[in-house]
């Protein structure tokens, strides 16, 4: 599929998640089938004042690409600073506006969902974004801030209207956060008034759960998010349960491997989110996950791994 002048290879996409999409990650959820992967969201006031860790979040490996960078924020000027300073670079393919984002943390500052209230700054933000972008400019967006006042086909043609290339649209408002089931209806909406593409996002759990949305919605592509952190199995359209322990294992050994080559400091912490959920389905005792996941030796965690998944019938030197 197209993306403005941007060709995919496919239309099943890694959602952009903060402390989750990491350059390994991305990397094993690109070998898996992922036609794109972004990157986790980036600050574009932290970018405006130079911040080191935030343009490391931006780092991308070749074998990874087509990578789209993902900026947050309500400030115009700086947001279109940050898409150009990210569109010249050319490992970057598409930069994505994230309007969709429920966390408090990011609420709070009048970023994410919140610009959902705010129909007027949106025009201007991606306005201005669009004309400092050397590559093309998505916008990811919910289905409105709360039931009262869903606004989802508003705001994404004014998305379309300045410009945007492509709208992923999330089928919650911010006050049901993740809960509830995602309204498909408003995505299909969406789907109905654009010409552009439209990426369908939310719970997608299984490859069932991806060829329904298609159905049901008629959208363009589909975003995984939250399941591929536990299933990066899910874009070769397989569940965990699918998934050989042999392949699990040498999944997760190279994946702890090439995080402590990326940040040997603080790699082992968000390491245990992966960990815990590829053995969940084994139903390893209690004590046993324990020992795991609050182990802070990476040389010992290894080996700890490397008995368990053996236990588990894996086959490793």
């Amino acid at each position: 599929m197209l993306i403005g002048d941007v060709k995919l290879p496919g239309n099943i996409f890694l959602a952009p998640m903060a402390g989750v999409t990491d350059l390994p990650f991305r990397l094993l959820c690109k070998e898996q089938g992922a036609s794109l992967v972004y990157t986790e969201m980036l600050s574009a006031k932290a970018m405006h004042y130079g911040d080191e860790g935030t343009f490391r979040l931006s780092e991308t490996h070749p074998e990874e690409r087509p990578v789209a960078a993902q900026i947050f924020g309500h400030e115009p000027e700086i947001m279109a600073e940050a898409a150009a300073v990210l569109s010249a670079r050319d490992d970057i393919c598409i930069i994505d506006v994230n309007m969709g984002c429920p966390a408090p943390k990011i609420i709070k500052n009048g970023d994410g969902a919140c610009l959902m209230q705010k129909p007027a700054l949106v025009r201007e933000i991606v306005r201005e974004i669009r004309k400092a972008s050397k590559k093309p400019v998505t916008v990811k967006i919910r289905k409105g801030w709360d039931k009262s006042s869903a606004n989802t086909v508003e705001i994404a043609s004014i998305c379309e209207e300045e410009g945007a290339s492509a709208v992923t649209v999330h089928g919650r408002t911010r006050d049901q956060q993740y809960s509830g089931e995602t309204d498909l209806e408003c995505i299909r909406e969406v789907k109905r008034a654009l010409r552009i593409p439209v990426i369908g996002n939310g719970d997608i759990r299984l490859p069932e759960d991806a060829r329904r949305m298609f159905e049901a919605t008629g959208c363009d592509a589909v975003m995984i998010g939250r399941a591929a952190k536990a299933n990066p199995w899910i874009f070769s359209w397989r569940s965990r349960e699918e998934v050989p322990i042999q392949e699990v294992a040498e999944t997760a050994i190279w994946q702890l491997g090439d995080m402590l080559a990326s940040d040997p400091e603080n790699a082992v912490l968000p390491f245990r989110k992966y960990l815990k959920a590829y053995l969940e389905p084994s139903h390893l005792p209690r004590e046993t996950m324990r020992t795991l996941l609050t182990c802070p030796d990476p040389t010992r965690l290894l080996a700890l791994m490397n008995e368990i998944f053996r236990e588990l019938g894996a086959t490793l030197p």
